[in-house]
């Protein structure tokens, strides 16, 4: 199966790739037809390992989202289900007491019924004497009637002295011989009612009793245990639950009211006390109805409910007296800690069934968010008022006041490398945001906290542009580069701002970036740098970082290739010192010059030369960027004359015309700039054709006025040999008093060159 019939069909990873809800991509799935190995068989028979593995890839994300959509189903409705459940189990409880009624007066109705019936078998003078007789007979109490006085006037004692389990068997046996009672019609009707309405008095007495002893501040946790069990046992569940969820609420109100938040620095400690109040008291409560009540669903649900809002009126807390302050302030490491000790303690009741992060996490969300957002703010203040001061020159980071071994102030040097001051303060600052935002991997806060550091990064970059004297009149004007920074006057500092962009978006920022989720698999802190052999092994996230960051550091080389090539083309005064005019003017004094590269371009290869030596000190181990600054340094000046209209139009078209020793001039200056480049190492492909397109379009100048170029040019090997003599004179490597006897070709170019370098200069 190719690849393209690979992401055409529906259901695999190119619908993952494309922006398609989550109904659309499980679609295929839903259908009561759904055949799992006819599904994999149709798209696996043909694919490749790699086709394979990204399937696989796309059929766990779907997974993971599929099972990330259906937990926030169930919460969204889980509210709805906790009032529904309450409210079937206050139906359950009113059918109880319903029941209980109609015992009632079924055995009112049966009390009636059989006093009718005796009154009817007493009417008669014949039984007469037999009634009197049973009258005066009752008159003295029965034995059944003894027992019931002493055990109702046990129970009313049990219950004075709060002796639970024994009122509970004397209820129970009671039951069990008015049950017999009345099976067995042992007992009259009045006294069996009497029995029965004493039975239930003294329940209710007893279950009052509880549930005011359950109301106490002072009961301990057994006590409490005790007497909620023995509330369920008297048939009021419901009552019995919600009163143990009321007393630990009463408790934990309690101990959290004698809390007292002291301030910001202890802030720390009374999350950590508060989170502790509140997390125990929850486990404590789940534990207590789970031994009592088991898992009955109405129970269950009640708790879950009671944990929400306990939850919730923790969060509200914390976000009062310790998130608001820090939040508004920039603050994160505060915030995170505060934060990630409540998720600590709450992820603890994932063990007892209850979840309840996703509470947490909704309310700390907008405040790291914020506390975000006014760190990132703090960076570009606080690197800002630095560059406003910064000397621009290179240095190690402080050590600090602790003492250091050899051994470790050698490992820090070589895992931390030299930058200006506010390139370490931004530094410093990007690494413990990203470790405050890594710290809290489940806030899922990692792309939003990428984007700030690249963002606070594109800032300082400005910033470094402004320090560039040549873009004072220019970025400052635009607004975005308003803040006030030191200039970077010497060449020296200004390459010093680009080994600060270049090591913050080669190697520390994309460090500190790997700390933001611990599932990507990037260079650890305290790792070396890569081989560049390693580098194809990057995650996508890292190498698109890195290329966000290059291309930030790619304005500020472009800019400081700009302003040192504009300072070559053009004098203080204003004036072009490359233009036409010093080819044109070669061939009206009919004399031949000294042959020697012009001026400007003298200055250009001393000012490469002078690059090159500060960036191989400041670019160790990164010599490639310094090759490509000297080529684009070098790129930039060539181009500016190829795409010079006005150069041309005179050279083209012009009164004056092109001579040959214009010419000739012209084609010296650019071998010499092939030369030395070549030399140099940084001469690109690129440039090397533009420059050749230059020399053909000066010839072609010339041969467009009737004149034959190539019979008043010299051969290559001449241009060769005076731009060699021409760089070792400008680096002082040549020898002028063996060119004085030598009779060569060579040796009488340098010759009427020596005195020609000095006047031009090498500075």
């Amino acid at each position: 199966m190719d690849r393209g019939s690979f992401s055409s069909s529906k259901g695999d990873s190119a619908d993952f790739e494309q922006e398609l809800t989550l109904s659309d991509k499980i679609k295929v799935f839903k259908s009561s037809q759904f055949d799992p190995e006819a599904y994999l068989t149709n798209r696996c028979r043909a694919m490749s390992e790699k086709e394979i593995r990204h399937l696989c890839i796309y059929l766990v994300d779907l997974k993971k989202a599929s099972a990330e959509e259906m937990r926030k189903s169930v919460y969204a409705n889980y509210s709805a289900f906790i009032r529904t459940s309450r409210e079937i189990s206050n139906l359950e409880g009113q059918l109880v007491t319903l029941r209980n009624l109609l015992s009632t007066q079924a055995n009112v109705i049966h009390v009636l019924t059989d006093g009718a019936r005796v009154d009817s078998l007493s009417d008669g003078p014949e039984n007469s004497a037999k009634v009197d007789a049973v009258s005066f007979e009752d008159g003295k109490p029965t034995k059944i009637e003894k027992w019931l006085a002493q055990f109702i006037e046990t129970l009313e004692v049990l219950l004075a002295e709060r002796r639970v389990e024994e009122a509970l068997a004397a209820l129970d046996e009671g039951e069990n011989i008015a049950e017999e009672a009345r099976d067995q019609r042992s007992l009259t009707p009045s006294t069996l009612l009497s029995l029965q309405t004493c039975i239930m008095e003294q329940r209710q007495k007893l279950a009052d009793q509880l549930a005011e002893a359950t109301c106490q501040p002072s009961i301990s946790g057994v006590e409490l245990r005790s007497a909620v069990q023995a509330l369920k046992k008297l048939g009021d569940g419901p009552r019995a639950h919600t009163l143990l969820l009321k007393s630990h609420q009463q408790k934990l109100q309690s101990n959290v009211q004698s809390l007292r938040p002291s301030g910001s620095s202890h802030g720390i400690a009374y999350t950590t006390t508060l989170s502790q109040l509140f997390f125990c008291t929850i486990a404590q409560a789940a534990s207590d109805s789970l031994a009592i009540f088991d898992d009955e669903p109405a129970f269950a649900s009640e708790l879950v409910t009671w944990a929400v809002n306990q939850t919730k009126t923790f969060a509200l807390l914390i976000k009062k007296h310790i998130l608001a302050s820090p939040a508004a302030s920039g603050a994160l490491r505060s915030v995170t800690e505060c934060v990630q000790i409540s998720l600590g303690h709450c992820v603890l009741l994932e063990a007892r069934g209850l979840s309840l992060t996703p509470i947490l996490l909704k309310t700390f969300r907008p405040y790291i968010e914020q506390a975000l957002s006014a760190n990132l703010k703090r960076i570009e203040l606080s690197t800002a008022a630095i560059a406003a001061a910064d000397d621009w020159s290179l240095t190690y980071p402080p050590v600090g006041t602790r003492s250091l071994s050899t051994a470790s102030l050698s490992s820090m040097i070589t895992l931390q490398p030299k930058l200006s001051s506010s390139a370490h303060r931004f530094s410093t600052m990007v690494q413990e945001l990203c470790e405050d935002v890594g710290s809290l991997e489940i806030m899922q806060l990692s792309e939003q906290a990428l984007g700030g550091v690249v963002q606070s990064f594109n800032l300082y970059v400005n910033m470094m542009i402004n320090a560039l004297p040549g873009s004072v009149e220019t970025e400052n004007l635009e607004g975005s580069g308003s803040r006030i920074v030191k200039m970077a006057e010497s060449e020296t500092q200004q390459i010093a701002l680009l080994a600060n962009a270049l090591l913050l978006a080669d190697e520390i920022l994309p460090r500190a970036a790997s700390r933001l989720s611990s599932s990507q698999q990037w260079n650890r802190v305290d790792e070396p740098p890569r081989r560049a052999s390693d580098k194809q092994n990057r995650p996508p996230e890292q190498r698109e970082l890195k290329r966000r960051l290059q291309r930030l550091v790619d304005q500020l080389r472009d800019s400081f290739c700009r302003q040192h090539a504009l300072e070559l083309i053009f004098a203080e005064d204003g004036g072009v010192q490359l233009g036409a005019d010093m080819y044109l003017s070669l061939d009206a004094g009919r004399e031949e010059p000294e042959w020697f590269p012009s001026p400007i371009y003298q200055e250009l290869f001393v000012k490469l030369t002078r690059i090159a030596s500060i960036a191989s000190d400041m670019f160790v181990g990164r010599e490639r960027f310094a090759t490509i600054l000297l080529m684009r340094l070098t790129e930039t000046v060539i181009l500016w004359i190829s795409d010079d209209q006005s150069f041309w139009e005179e050279i083209e078209q012009g009164q004056r015309t092109l001579g040959p020793l214009g010419l000739q001039q012209f084609y010296l200056d650019m071998e010499f700039v092939i030369l030395f480049a070549s030399q140099g190492r940084y001469l690109s492909r690129n440039l090397h054709q533009v420059i050749k397109n230059i020399i053909g379009r000066a010839i072609e100048a010339v041969a467009a006025r009737n004149m034959d170029p190539y019979s008043v040019l010299q051969d290559d090997e001449w241009f060769a040999d005076v731009a060699q003599i021409a760089i070792k004179m400008l680096t002082g490597k040549a020898n002028f008093a063996d060119v004085e006897h030598d009779g060569s070709p060579t040796a009488s170019v340098s010759a009427r060159s020596a005195s020609s370098v000095h006047s031009h200069g090498s500075s």
